[in-house]
């Protein structure tokens, strides 16, 4: 007696300290969890920070390469137009050079025929002298008196016609020399011009390449930003995935399991498993999708999407959920805005919780009666507990009656919260779930007779 006395308590103790153990670890592994969690929303805050910066900086060298390629384009116009007028100052030098030589030509030209016409007059002065030196009876007798007189009188027409013409000639001269001058002034002009426009040209090209570089280093700069912007995001769509993954329920439960949840909620409410099932099958596959949306803004009910950050309004209807929810996350010591709610749809708000997606403003209207079966503070996103508000919910509706219509109704209400005909694909959609886990239910109990 006193042996098998022993034997048992051994047993016991052992069993105890198993279960003591394994809750120890369980408790352990949820501790590790929360702190997992809040050790990656702390990275991705840091990473969301910097992808703020990183896209700040790729905006930057956005507006810094549009500057340095408007300024290379503008440098770029000016070297052309520079180039152009190198060109056809060149030209007009060159123009100018062949003038100048033209009208050099002309001007020894002119100078040749001062010279001839010179060297004319000096020989018809020697003439004219040597004449002097004849006695005038010599002139007389020798040619005559009228001879005299005209012979005088034409070295004088002569003479006067002469410096006429080398008058006329050296005024020519002086005009072609005048207009040599000019046209070398204004080559010069040129030149110079020519010489100020290639160092122009130059200067503008230096700060062209300058430009050039500065825009090489500013692309591959934002280049370097874009990476680190892909990385990032990379990274932090990686820790919303793992924090969605910890946001949840701690484990959605088998079928098997749900099933045994289930019948305990069909002894307090009478609803009948299959429905009670495929309602929480319709809302959220038993468990395994409790939304995806995180609330951000208490005071507009907007928030974020878990898995890329994107903000959404009316995740939460603030006059009806918001302060509901925050006692609810309060009570069973949530982060209310790190806990998963489902997203809205295209219409309505979102908000719902947990397994049953109940929105808060409801589950408010249960958690007594919850906490007064189970014993402690109702839980939204506890398996059980989400179980039975929905077994209460739908006996409320008039499903503990079990009858096909009842349970239609019960279903259209659950979802639309009272009897809009609207939403009958809802309920049709249960109905034929519950078809087939009414089989599942039953081939369920006959593998366990078994």
């Amino acid at each position: 007696m006193n042996k098998k006395f022993l034997i048992t308590t051994i047993l016991v103790l052992f069993i105890l300290g198993v279960v003591r153990l394994d809750s120890f670890v369980l408790s352990q592994t949820q501790e590790d969890k929360i702190k997992e969690k809040e050790k990656l929303e702390a990275e991705l805050k840091e990473l969301e920070k910097q992808i703020q910066e990183y896209e700040k900086n790729i905006n930057i060298t956005e507006q810094q390469k549009k500057n340095l390629l408007n300024k290379i384009y503008s440098l770029k116009k000016e070297i052309e137009k520079i180039s152009e007028e190198i060109e056809e100052g060149k030209s007009i030098v060159q123009n100018l050079s062949i003038q100048i030589e033209d009208t050099q030509k002309s001007i020894d030209g002119m100078k040749r025929k001062i010279e001839l016409y010179q060297e004319r007059i000096k020989i018809l002065l020697n003439k004219i002298y040597q004449k002097e030196q004849d006695s005038l009876i010599e002139i007389m007798f020798n040619d005559g008196i009228s001879s005299l007189f005209n012979e005088i009188e034409n070295f004088e027409s002569l003479n006067k016609k002469i410096y006429e013409f080398l008058s006329t000639i050296k005024t020519l001269k002086d005009d072609l020399q005048e207009q040599k001058t000019n046209l070398e002034s204004l080559k010069e002009e040129h030149e110079k011009n020519v010489i100020l426009n290639q160092l122009k040209a130059q200067e503008r090209e230096r700060i062209k390449k300058e430009q050039e570089l500065a825009l090489k280093q500013t692309q591959e700069k934002q280049l370097t930003y874009k990476q680190q912007l892909e990385e990032a995001k990379k990274r932090a769509q990686e820790i919303r995935n793992r924090i969605f993954e910890l946001s949840g329920i701690s484990k959605a439960p088998t079928f098997g399991e749900a099933y045994e949840i289930a019948k305990y909620v069909e002894q307090i409410t009478g609803v009948r498993p299959a429905f009670l099932l495929a309602i929480l099958t319709q809302e959220s596959n038993i468990g395994r999708n409790v939304g995806e949306c995180y609330l951000k803004d208490p005071q507009t009910g907007g928030g974020i999407r878990v898995k890329t950050g994107q903000w959404i309004d009316r995740v939460m209807k603030p006059s009806r959920d918001i302060g509901p929810f925050l006692d609810i996350t309060k009570k069973v010591g949530r982060d209310p805005y790190s806990t998963v709610v489902s997203c809205p749809m295209s219409f309505g708000w979102g908000g719902a919780m947990g397994p049953a997606q109940f929105i808060p403003s409801t589950w408010v209207l249960y958690e007594d009666r919850i906490s007064s079966i189970t014993g402690k503070p109702a839980d939204p996103w506890n398996i059980r507990d989400s179980f039975l508000a929905a077994g209460l919910y739908l006996a409320d509706a008039g499903a503990a009656k079990r009858t096909y219509e009842d349970e239609w109704r019960a279903a259209l209400i659950y979802f639309a919260g009272w009897m809009n005909l609207r939403y009958s694909f809802y309920a049709d959609s249960v109905m034929k779930i519950v078809k087939q886990y009414e089989k599942d239910i039953a081939d369920l109990e006959k593998a366990q007779q078994n």
